[in-house]
């Protein structure tokens, strides 16, 4: 009996170990899930169309990167293309090339899209982010003036490497990078025309980035969108109180007129986006107040689906056809 008592409790505690351990894992995995880290050397392949590859992007306000311009079938000078701006620009299109194995499917949802005469002529201008810094550029930083100085010098050292490159981030997109893809490309450059897209911090960059140039940006696709800003095992119940309330609130006294704008918003259930749905109520009530409605706000929820590319592949239409329809 002895032996089998011993026998079931080694049992046990190497259950409870590898639960550990993978609990340990997916912890880790939900920090790096749309870090968009991918290869800057290949090409990616596609369904359709083609991609033009602008080489070291030079910026004063940001570090020079790779740009990519993706082109449905057909694309043609001719006629005039709407513009979809996209952050974590290198796991759009090619799971082979990124370091999860997956993709956006951008070309295949655009391909599809207008085929089926759902959406307006657009092309996708795809802006990678810079890595080590991808928070510093992605976390909205005016949300943070109202915190104390202990509690930013934890936000700096904990989440963003030091600096908070937002500002500088949306100054790149819209006085350096915009100027040169409507000189360059058959676009419509007006506000009606341009759009912001992306997920996780990428869907908070893109909030902010309505924001802040309501003037350039007609519409904001903000998938899975990391309200808490931070992760909340690196901060005290406080702190992360205070961080939340700071873009919720510059949310509430910066949205854009309705009357010209639409935001998307969505979240799953599962793993990190388990963490949003109190967060995204909290805004749905704010969008409600300043007079946002089905016309030109929607706000998803997809229970079951996780944190990554592959849950954001399966509903990419949703937001292409909701901000591009026609």
């Amino acid at each position: 009996m002895k032996k089998i008592v011993t026998y079931l409790s080694i049992l046990l505690l190497l259950f409870s170990c590898a639960t550990e351990s993978k609990q340990t894992e997916e912890k880790q995995q939900e920090k790096t899930l749309g870090l968009g880290e991918a290869s800057n050397d290949q090409m990616p392949k596609l369904c359709a169309g083609k991609i033009d590859r602008i080489p070291n992007f030079e910026s004063k306000y940001i570090d020079n990167r790779n740009v990519d311009v993706y082109m449905p079938e057909g694309y043609s000078k001719e006629k005039k293309y709407a513009v979809l701006y996209m952050h974590d620009g290198l796991m759009l299109f090619d799971s082979t090339v990124t370091w999860n194995k997956q993709e956006w499917e951008v070309d295949e949802h655009i391909t599809k899209l207008l085929r089926e005469n759902k959406i307006q002529d657009v092309i996708v201008v795809a802006v990678p982010n810079n890595g080590k810094y991808r928070s510093s550029e992605y976390l909205p930083q005016k949300s943070l003036k109202k915190l104390s100085e202990s509690d930013l010098e934890d936000v700096l050292s904990k989440r963003v490497e030091g600096k908070l490159l937002s500002d500088d981030y949306l100054k790149f997109l819209t006085s350096e990078l915009k100027p040169y893809i409507d000189n360059h490309y058959s676009t419509y450059s007006d506000r009606e025309h341009t759009f912001v897209m992306g997920s996780s911090m990428g869907g908070l960059i893109s909030m902010y980035a309505i924001c802040e140039y309501p003037e350039v940006f007609g519409g904001a696709g903000c998938v899975s969108t990391h309200w808490p800003m931070v992760y909340a095992e690196d901060f005290t119940a406080a702190q992360n109180k205070a961080i939340t309330d700071g873009v919720i609130n510059y949310v509430a006294n910066n949205l854009p007129d309705p009357k010209t704008h639409k935001i998307y918003f969505d979240f799953g259930t599962k793993t990190l986006d388990s963490q949003y749905e109190p967060y995204q109520k909290r805004v749905d009530v704010i969008m409600k107040k300043h007079g946002f409605t089905s016309e030109n706000w929607m706000t998803k929820k997809f229970p079951g689906e996780n944190h990554s590319e592959i849950a954001w592949a399966k509903r990419l239409n949703i937001p292409l056809e909701f901000l591009l329809g026609k």
